[in-house]
């Protein structure tokens, strides 16, 4: 049988996907069932506890299946990037509605009504995914109705279906940002969680973790001499890290040197990472 990564493929010794059945061995075959992510942000660790390690995030309106659900948490995978692992069971909820909008800034707040002067119901990160069913106006300010009764600042808001134009630009957006180990939101957020996200916003969905995106996003490049062939939007990929190259010099990544999303020069940047972890193992363009 073929070798699966566990992240990416739902199999355990007692379970697995149905659509795996004849590839991995499991004592059951089970078919995923359709969830939602239904909090701000989830946390999808890798055991079903509350101190297992959190491998990445899934945000608000995330489609996942769900494989197992028992003692307060699923068993689930992610239907956009395919990742596996388990989340609170609180925070999943069914998919009544069609979603329609993503929050297009970094963060934004949820009201209980269209006034922005109202106690905050919550708070969600850019690529959170919404369903608009109204609209309203408040001193001047448009609101977005959501299917909850909720609101929204509308001009936080775009239809799921438009693109930004540069990636780039959308990673930039994020600078100051804190790094979290796993984080994929504007309320933290790792290095390749900054790229899946900036592209995701821009029309382009890719996986997870560096080595995936290093072995996947685009093509591989030659950096030239002296590094003169890169431009903007290429990626830099060390072992276990990842950064986005926003002119011919510099670039940003989220990162555990100064724990926040921040330009760096990228030689600047070969010359401390390689100290500890070596040198760039790779470049791509997307």
């Amino acid at each position: 049988m073929t070798a699966r990564d566990a992240r990416l493929h739902a199999f355990r010794s007692d379970l697995a996907d149905a659509r795996l059945k004849g590839e991995v061995t499991a004592d059951r075959f089970v078919a995923g069932r359709p969830g939602r992510i239904a909090a701000s942000v989830a946390d999808l660790r890798k055991g079903p506890r509350p101190d297992a390690g959190i491998n990445t995030q899934f945000l608000f309106g995330d489609d996942v299946l769900v494989f197992e659900q028992t003692e307060g948490w699923a068993w689930v995978q992610g239907e956009r990037d395919g990742y596996v692992g388990y989340v609170a069971a609180a925070m999943l909820g069914g998919r009544d509605h069609t979603s329609t909008h993503i929050v297009s800034v970094p963060r934004t707040f949820l009201y209980p009504g269209p006034d922005l002067r109202f106690p905050i119901a919550g708070q969600l990160s850019m690529g959170s995914t919404v369903t608009v069913t109204g609209a309203a106006e408040t001193r001047g300010t448009p609101y977005a109705v959501l299917s909850s009764g909720e609101a929204i600042i509308a001009g936080h808001l775009r239809p799921i279906r438009e693109a930004a134009p540069d990636y780039v630009s959308v990673a930039e957006m994020f600078l100051g940002t804190p790094y979290l180990w796993g984080g994929v939101s504007g309320f933290g957020i790792d290095c390749s969680g900054l790229v899946q996200l900036a592209m995701r916003m821009a029309g382009k969905d890719v996986l997870r973790d560096s080595d995936m995106q290093a072995a996947s996003i685009g093509e591989p490049l030659g950096p030239g001499p002296d590094f003169s062939g890169l431009r903007r939007g290429d990626l830099v990929f060390w072992k276990g890290h990842v950064a986005i190259m926003t002119d011919a010099e510099t670039m940003i990544h989220a990162n555990g040197h100064t724990m926040l999303v921040s330009r760096e020069g990228l030689k600047e940047a070969i010359a401390r990472i390689g100290y500890l972890y070596g040198g760039p193992t790779g470049f791509r363009r997307p």
